[in-house]
């Protein structure tokens, strides 16, 4: 799955150093709800082990070939909300040095398209952190709405105090 700008591969341990640059940072993950990376080797451990599936993809700048992020879809069994069995929920993020230059965009349009056409799941489910509304826009400029629920995710770092908004598809 690619675009002009970048494309979407499973994960390689050779990326941990990549995945430590951008993960370390600690405005990255507690917007996403994980902690930061505290070393290459810890996030080597969760290239092994979180993303060695076939819903996690790196997303890979074309133009250098470093991975900046990572986007995924969890099934009802794993999802963060309570989704139906057809239903999947997509989660995503960038290194901060790509923020508000499209890459999570472009990065969900073609997971929507690979959800829907590949996969065929009924309904399309996303969340954010209220406190990450910049999330919400992408959802909203790849034709996710805002259902009005909010939902306490435990699993999560700051999910306790934290509550996400709920989107659901709507192409």
């Amino acid at each position: 799955m690619e675009t002009e700008r970048i494309l979407l591969r499973y994960w390689q341990e050779s990326d941990a150093e990549a995945l430590f640059k951008y993960a370390s940072d600690p405005d990255v993950g507690p917007r996403a709800g994980w902690p930061a990376h505290k070393s290459v080797e810890e996030s080597r451990e969760i290239i092994r082990t979180f993303f060695h599936n076939e819903t996690t993809w790196a997303i890979v700048l074309k133009e250098t070939g470093e991975a900046i992020g990572c986007i995924g879809y969890y099934t009802h069994e794993t999802s963060n909300i309570p989704i139906g069995e057809n239903d999947c929920e997509v989660g995503y993020w960038v290194g901060k040095p790509y923020w508000n230059q499209g890459i999570c965009t472009e990065a969900l349009k073609l997971m929507l398209d690979y959800c829907i056409n590949e996969k065929h799941f009924e309904n399309i489910w996303a969340d954010h952190f209220t406190g990450n509304p910049a999330s919400g826009k992408v959802m909203e400029k790849c034709g996710f709405v805002d259902t009005g629920m909010l939902n306490k995710c435990s699993q999560l770092v700051g999910g306790d105090k934290d509550m996400v908004k709920v989107f659901k598809y709507n192409g």
